[in-house]
């Protein structure tokens, strides 16, 4: 009999909080226990819960194709996979209204285009005040003022401005459970290997430090697109694909965890040592590129999903659940760029599964 990964867990808590309330009833009768003893105890039992927990899989829902199918009908397929989580890429209002009642987990973009009208407060008010507030039934979890931001791209005078309008709107409207920040990726960063000596550009400074600090002052996360794909040529493949069975030399055994340490040692460099790191999108190509096939994608959205599930956390933050979002729901045929881009789909327009996998 196969049980599943929440059932496990279910078992797991019930027995942890026997032992803490075993715990509480030997204070009491015997008082004269030490405080230290006790104190111990109870964060080795946190840890435990901590490290028992089940991390939920989020899917991107990019609309960029002419026979995607309907907005109902998509949500409908992240409710029958038991997808927990989506990012879409703007404001709408078609889509807010079939997540009603869903409880998936929402990530909401403000285009790039945008943040300079956002980099006015009245603008940021008026933006939650119209995409936020009227859906409380949303289960809204982030907002991403902007997408892969780098100095000279559209938008990055005023994506500071417009994260920080964003915020106060949300604190204004009584939104302070939703959390503001930006999606950044791997190309602001320098000497990512080994990944402890990351660190943000010099031309990408002046952008991401402000940021990353503004972040930390608000305990906000930071948002951040990790692909191994694009990095593959650094190492072997079997190293992007998670089917190494040994560390390398610096005590990684997948380019994901590399990836996302050294985003995590640059953001730390900056001031956000406080800051967490949620994978906002990674994902393969199935065509359109060197080593994108089927194969190689049904491996790594395969291996990822189970290296997020399992929560061992990477070698810089062992234990510490990586939220993440896979990229992207369908094949998109009318998105631009290189080849590979139109082929990140789970699913087939069709929506009959491209990889059998399991989401939960």
């Amino acid at each position: 009999m196969v049980h599943s990964p929440y059932s496990f867990n279910i078992i797991v808590w019930f027995f942890l909080y026997l032992f803490l309330a075993f715990l509480s009833l030997m204070a009491l009768l015997h008082p004269l226990m030490s405080c230290k003893s006790s104190m111990a105890a109870i964060l080795l039992l946190i840890g435990l819960l901590h490290i028992t927990g089940v991390q939920s899989i989020g899917v991107c829902y990019g609309r960029l194709g002419n026979n995607l199918p309907s907005v109902a009908e998509t949500i409908n397929l992240y409710e029958q996979n038991g997808i927990e989580g989506l990012r879409i890429y703007d404001a709408s209002t078609e889509v807010f209204d079939a997540l009603k009642g869903t409880n998936i987990g929402v990530i909401v973009d403000v285009p790039n285009d945008k943040l300079q009208d956002l980099a006015n407060p009245d603008t940021a008010n008026d933006w939650v005040q119209r995409n936020i507030v009227p859906y409380p039934d949303v289960n809204f979890k982030y907002v991403a003022v902007g997408n892969e931001v780098y100095p000279g791209k559209t938008g990055s005078d005023y994506a500071l401005a417009a994260l920080k309008n964003v915020h106060a709107a949300l604190s204004a409207a009584n939104k302070d459970g939703i959390k503001a920040s930006t999606a950044t990726y791997s190309f602001v960063l320098d000497h990512t290997y080994p990944p402890e000596n990351g660190v943000f550009k010099d031309e990408a400074k002046n952008l991401m430090e402000p940021i990353v600090q503004f972040l930390a002052q608000n305990n906000l996360p930071l948002l951040a697109n990790i692909y191994p794909y694009f990095g593959r040529d650094s190492a072997p493949l079997s190293f992007s694909l998670f089917t190494d069975t040994q560390l390398n030399p610096v005590g990684y055994q997948n380019m994901f965890d590399s990836m996302l340490d050294s985003m995590y040692a640059a953001v730390e460099k900056a001031g956000g040592s406080n800051v967490p790191i949620v994978v906002s999108e990674s994902g393969w190509p199935s065509d359109g590129g060197p080593d994108a096939s089927p194969e190689n994608a049904a491996t790594y959205y395969r291996n990822l999903i189970q290296h997020v599930k399992g929560n061992p956390g990477t070698p810089k933050k062992p234990g510490i659940a990586i939220e993440t979002y896979l990229f992207a729901m369908f094949d998109e045929n009318e998105k631009n760029g290189d080849a590979t881009e139109q082929h990140f789909g789970l699913f087939s327009p069709d929506q009959s599964p491209k990889y059998q996998l399991s989401f939960n």
